[in-house]
């Protein structure tokens, strides 16, 4: 059975990159029904949080990436780390070295003044006949990896194609801290062999720990899994992804009104595509996926291509949803719904106009507050005959059977009876109910106001009217 696994680090919240290789690695197990597991890397005990986790967690939920075992934690497996550490003391893969931080230091300023790579240089390494000095008293060592020397590490990445790595490029890494804490790359062989994980997908700046964590893996006889690396994802200018090319949370997106299918879809085409196809569904993406169609290539963020997604999906939901996601826009701006046009109407007429539901709640809003118009604005739009045709708009607005079609045909009549065109009438109005000359349809949107509130309105604008 095939088992991939996404493994952040909860030293941040969950970016767009991150989002991305969750999202190929979930979709490469769900296509091949397969097991996706969650594992929280939090040995960096400095710059892990909870809330780092709380948000990753819930950032992972929010997109619908759901995991079928963990979430594991690598703090609650040191004892794991510990043990498969002490094995390969035994077999002779790996040894303790007593080398102090500055030692090690002056040894890497010594080797860049030669010109030379800073590397470990193997000074604790046992080797055949060599005499390694005493162990200093007071000092606990780390436990180094015995890297082979000669050799090379071949590799078939999915994504990048064959890769080679002479040994003798790599040193003898640390696997265990002083404090009994595993490094990064020693945890994650541990945690993808005790785990089953057949299938490791992740970014590209990890390949170059690939072969290092092979040679582990082969040290204790486990089995190697298939690998793929990612490219990483570049702003629209080019330049590494940042917080200025909208390189922000996950759960931010949220914030701003976005969709989580659409962010999804959108992920989904940083790097891979379908023929010419720029919209499909979860269900869709994962019956295409496959891991070796990735591009080699970094892909591009555009977030004004993420916005018309987001644009696209909203004018195809459901009404009523986007009633619910609409609220806690609206709360923001001190708006309680309750008692105003029915929420999920309003929806349904405003949501082709919008991008976001941020959007969405700004064009709602004039439904249940009014702005009043200055009589600047309002004198613009007037002319002798506008006034004495609101006026007697106003009279029939009392009466009149209150749906778009009834309310549509008086605006046509007053405006005829008036030689006036509709706009003539309908800018102004809707000035004076909305304090904006632009809202859809005026008859559907007087329908959803009520007629007790266009009254209320109008009796709260017309004293604006010149003449009244």
């Amino acid at each position: 059975m095939i088992r991939s696994r996404f493994a952040p680090s909860p030293t941040g919240y969950l970016h767009i990159g991150g989002a991305r290789t969750a999202l190929f690695s979930w979709a490469y197990a769900r296509k091949h029904g397969g097991q996706f597991i969650l594992r929280i890397e939090d040995t960096d005990q400095e710059r892990s949080t909870l809330e780092s986790e709380q948000a990753i967690l819930e950032g992972l939920k929010w997109l619908g990436l759901d995991w079928d075992e963990g979430p594991y934690y690598q703090m609650q497996r040191l004892e794991r780390y510990r043990e498969i550490a002490q094995r390969l003391i035994e077999t002779g893969w790996a040894y303790y070295c007593y080398a102090s931080r500055e030692e090690l230091e002056a040894m890497r300023e010594a080797q860049r003044a030669r010109g030379e790579k800073p590397r470990y240089d193997g000074r604790w390494r046992p080797e055949p006949g060599k005499q390694l000095p005493a162990p200093p008293p007071g000092v606990t060592p780390v436990i180094r990896f015995r890297n082979p020397t000669e050799g090379e590490i071949t590799f078939h990445d999915l994504i990048k194609g064959h890769v080679t790595v002479a040994n003798a490029e790599l040193d003898d890494l640390v696997l265990m801290r002083a404090d009994g804490i595993p490094t990064y790359n020693f945890g994650v062989v541990v945690d993808d062999w005790d785990m089953g994980i057949t299938h490791v997908i992740r970014g590209d700046d990890h390949v170059n720990n690939t072969p290092r964590q092979i040679n582990i893996l082969k040290a204790l006889g486990a089995p190697i899994p298939v690998y793929a690396h990612v490219p990483m994802i570049l702003g629209h200018d080019g330049e590494r992804l940042s917080k200025r090319h909208g390189a922000v949370s996950v759960l931010q997106y949220r914030e701003d009104g976005y969709l989580p299918e659409a962010l999804l879809n959108y992920l989904a085409r940083l790097g891979w595509g379908h023929g010419d196809a720029e919209k499909f569904s979860v269900q869709e993406f994962i019956q295409w996926f496959d891991v070796a169609d990735v591009s080699h290539a970094a892909a591009r963020f555009d977030a004004a291509k993420l916005t018309w997604l987001n644009q696209q999906y909203i004018k195809e939901a459901d009404a009523a949803r986007l009633a619910e996601l609409v609220r806690p826009f609206l709360a923001r701006q001190g708006i309680v719904p309750d008692g105003g046009p029915d929420l999920t109407a309003l929806m349904g007429l405003l949501k082709d106009r919008a991008a976001t539901i941020e959007e969405l709640a700004d064009a709602a809003h004039i439904f249940f507050r009014q702005s009043l118009p200055t009589a600047e604005a309002l004198r613009e739009k007037l002319d002798a005959a506008t006034v004495p045709a609101l006026t007697a708009l106003r009279t029939t607005l009392a009466t009149v059977a209150w749906s778009p079609e009834s309310l549509n045909q008086a605006l046509k009549d007053c405006a005829k009876a008036h030689g006036l065109k509709l706009g003539q009438i309908g800018i102004p109005l809707r000035l004076l109910l909305f304090g904006t000359a632009q809202t859809p349809s005026l008859d559907v949107t007087l329908a959803l106001l009520g007629r007790e509130e266009t009254l209320r309105r109008l009796a709260q604008a017309w004293p604006l009217l010149p003449g009244t």
